[in-house]
């Protein structure tokens, strides 16, 4: 069994929610990360702009040795999913979407509160998921404006983090909700905080072990998966400031390794340094 790479992009740093899961089911797979911290946050871009990074991105992931896409990010899953499995028909791609259908199935008092990015709430897959799996349900949402911001900075549990939660929360907690279903990946590093404004008596929803248990199916069908627990340090690529990124990895991630500066240039990913001078201080 040959273990090939998986290539996991975001715009920044939330899909390292989705790899953490990854790593912790199956630390020996070997991984590239690439955060497209340059267009950060995906979420209130077009969504034909967010479907031609993601194109490039995952050109840029195959050229590297990637044989599967991991596509850690809800705005770029719900504008590109579709088109990259069109560009790319030999290549296994996961995707993220908001879990509505276990909220919607586990809900006791029938009220589901959703948090996610305006171009995930105005996407064809969210409007589909709600008719098929929210019938009955009353769905509150809210974009959090400015929390992708804020985890970015690595603030998990500052003043104005709590601010935009509370404000999103609150309204939500008042009208009955007990379930919170996170639909971006980077909400996941707060979900302390969100519980300490919910309570216990809230179910919070991370999508990320069901996308990592997803991903090793596929790899476990095409051979790829990889033997073993020994881990193997992913390399991680930016499109913002290796340094600042390479900070946030024990925060985030609570593992760190390579990190890689790259750029845009007419629409395409190129690198500054060679591979050999990566970021690794």
């Amino acid at each position: 069994m040959q273990p090939y790479p998986i290539g996991v992009f975001d715009s920044g740093v939330g899909g390292l929610s989705v790899l953490r899961a990854l790593r912790r089911q199956y630390p020996a797979q070997p991984a590239f990360y690439f955060a497209d911290q340059q267009h950060v946050p995906y979420g209130a871009r077009p969504l034909a702009e967010v479907r031609s990074f993601s194109e490039q991105i995952t050109r840029h992931l195959l050229a590297r040795g990637a044989r599967l896409i991991v596509v850690a990010c809800n705005t770029a899953s719900a504008a590109a999913l579709h088109a990259l499995r069109a560009a790319f028909p030999a290549v296994p791609f996961v995707g993220m979407e908001p879990a509505l259908k276990p909220a919607a199935e586990g809900t006791q008092s029938g009220v589901v509160g959703v948090l996610a990015t305006p171009a995930t709430f105005q996407s064809d897959v969210y409007a589909s998921i709600v008719e098929r799996f929210a019938q009955g349900v009353r769905v509150l949402q809210d974009t959090c404006p400015g929390l992708v911001q804020q985890i970015e900075s690595g603030s998990l549990t500052g003043p104005q983090t709590r601010a935009i939660l509370e404000n999103a929360l609150h309204p939500m907690l008042a009208a009955g909700i007990d379930t919170v279903v996170l639909g971006c990946t980077h909400y996941p590093f707060v979900i302390p905080l969100i519980q300490q404004i919910t309570g216990p008596a809230v179910r919070v929803i991370d999508p990320a072990p069901a996308v990592a248990r997803q991903t090793g199916r596929l790899l476990q069908a095409h051979g790829w998966l990889a033997d073993g627990s020994q881990p193997v340090a992913p390399l991680f690529i930016t499109s913002g400031d290796a340094a600042t990124f390479h900070r946030l990895l024990p925060v985030l991630l609570q593992e760190t390794g390579p990190v890689e500066s790259v750029g845009w240039q007419d629409g395409q990913v190129f690198t500054y340094r060679p591979f050999e001078t990566q970021y690794t201080a």
